[in-house]
This record gives structure tokens, sequence and C-alpha cells, in this order.
């Protein structure tokens, strides 16, 4: 299995970072088989486009609420490590509290 769990949707708190906001978290690595996705369908358009990162950040982004690792964006980039059989990748990785209360992630769980 390429990822812990496939979801539907966002079950942390809202936690209103803006794509600048996100870009001040250095990306770490993370496992893919630690990540739970938020998306359970992906465009196959972006999965092949060859500019699909040409717009937006070059780096995942992941939050890490109650323990467990979600891809918020970034799903293609995640399946195309796959593809290359990669077990890790380099994303944003931000720590959201129940609350919805945030800090750039430890480097801890997720990571090798």
């Amino acid at each position: 299995m390429i990822f812990k769990s496939v979801g539907d949707g966002r079950p942390y708190p809202e936690h209103g970072l803006s794509h600048r906001e996100w870009a001040q978290i250095p990306p770490r690595q993370v496992r893919l088989d630690s990540l739970i996705t938020t998306k359970a369908v992906l465009d196959l358009h972006s999965l092949l486009a060859k500019d699909s990162t040409f717009y937006g950040d070059l780096f995942p982004h992941v939050v890490q609420w109650r323990g467990e690792f979600y891809l918020e964006d970034g799903l293609h980039r995640a399946l195309r490590a796959a593809l290359h059989q990669r077990s890790v990748l380099h994303a944003r990785v931000l720590q959201v509290d129940d609350s919805g209360g945030v800090a750039p992630a430890a480097d801890e769980m997720g990571a090798q």
C-alpha cells in the first residue's frame, strides 16, 4: 500500500494558512506510508501534466493532527514519488492542535 489510508475530507480543524505562510515552513522528509490522503479522487491530467508544479508550491502540504499525517495538498506529487519507487517525499508539515492553533511540526514521526 502506498499510503497509510485514503481519506475523503479534512478531519482536522481549519488552520487558515495562506500559500505565503505555507512557504515559510521548511520542507522535510515524510514517509509515504505514514500519510492519510484528504482526497479520494485524483485528476489524471494533474498527475501527468509536465508543468503540474509550475503554478503551485513545489512541496506537498501535510497537516499533523493527533499524531497522524494528512496530505492536504500535493496528492499528484506523492503519487509520482510512489511511481518512481520512492518511499519518502519532501513536504511542508504543519502541526495543528484541536483548537486550530498551528506551528511547524517537529521532525519526528513520519520521517526517516
